[in-house]
């Protein structure tokens, strides 16, 4: 169990007003240069005497709609030459050694884009905040790392608890993505009822894949560890029908097929429906999906389980009546 927390910060505590907010002249914008490689040690340092040389990645996620770091994002999110296999390694439950790990701390000190947690279970963690705000929790008091920050130049400050420690919110049974998952889809698929698969491989990343029943291996086995999915209806070959449902102003998501067989998206507003449009108006079958969580409901979702059946992914699937379906049958049987 993690029974010690601390915020590091390059803030002195005696800047700080009765408010507890800082007053100093630090700025809260990396320097990508001494300040920096001092956060970095100081993770490294916690780590050692935490007697850790690898972490996981949790709960991974880049921009999507809107980015609200102080720096814009970077091609790449900040995982450019990261990962053997390139970014598509950035996902949930990755294992990654030490200086990786301090290299995608690098990166969410400077709002590159790509955040996660890093954490060993029930022994580290550490989690980057806003403005340069870093949290580590040990199972250990870490009492030289504490002095090595200290020797760094950087504040330590003992907490309760981290503010960026994962909290399930949601209540009930998560559907896994087991054969049971893929034995359901198969009939929706097959009857007509499902058409398109929404993959999350990444807290705000999305990939779609067209269903049709002699593929859906294939697609299973393409998609993301811990993927979250959702299945929706088949798109509609009346595309003018669709496009004339297009909302006076606001924002919608529309998805349509290619030429090639694949399935592209585009979030728009009202300003950009004419573009959107021009896209989509040739493509052989489309359709409008809403953006806001409560109108955009799937036929029913699920997590991605680990290779041997387990469903070690934290986050979940927005349930849907189908879901609750299952759920029910699930906790009968």
């Amino acid at each position: 169990m993690l029974s010690y927390f601390y915020c590091v910060t390059k803030y002195d505590p005696s800047d700080r007003d009765e408010h507890g907010s800082y007053t100093g002249p630090e700025d809260t914008a990396s320097d990508h240069g001494e300040v920096e490689a001092a956060y970095l040690q100081a993770v490294a340092a916690f780590a050692r005497d935490t007697g850790i040389d690898h972490l996981a990645v949790r709960e991974p996620q880049v921009p999507s709609l809107a980015h609200f770091g102080v720096e814009p994002p970077v091609a790449g999110f900040g995982l450019d030459g990261l990962f053997p296999s390139g970014p598509a390694d950035f996902h949930d439950g990755a294992e990654v050694p030490l200086d990786i790990g301090l290299e995608l701390v690098r990166a969410m000190l400077r709002d590159n884009g790509a955040w996660c947690r890093l954490e060993v279970e029930d022994t580290f963690a550490a989690h980057v905040g806003w403005d340069q705000y870093l949290y580590i929790s040990s199972s250990r008091p870490c009492a030289e790392a504490l002095a090595r920050t200290r020797e760094l130049g950087l504040f330590p400050e003992t907490m309760d608890a981290s503010p960026y420690s994962f909290e399930d919110e949601e209540e009930g049974i998560q559907r896994p993505g087991d054969d049971d998952f893929w034995a359901c889809l198969h009939r929706a698929v097959r009857d007509g009822v499902a058409g398109v698969l929404e993959e999350n491989p990444l807290g705000g990343a999305t990939r779609w894949h067209h269903l049709a029943v002699d593929t859906l291996s294939t697609v299973r086995a393409e998609l993301a560890p811990r993927a979250r999915l959702g299945v929706w209806p088949p798109l509609s070959p009346d595309v003018g029908t669709v496009l004339g449902a297009l909302p006076a102003e606001g924002l919608i998501e529309g998805v349509w097929l290619d030429d090639a067989g694949r399935i592209l998206s585009a979030i728009a507003d009202e300003d950009d429906f004419p573009e959107l449009t021009a896209r989509m108006s040739s493509a052989p079958a489309a359709a409008l999906l809403p953006v806001s969580a409560d109108e955009r409901v799937p036929l029913f979702t699920a997590v991605m389980p680990d290779d041997d059946g387990v469903l070690r992914a934290r986050w979940r699937t927005q349930p849907t009546p189908n879901d609750r379906h299952w759920a029910l049958r699930h906790h009968q049987g």
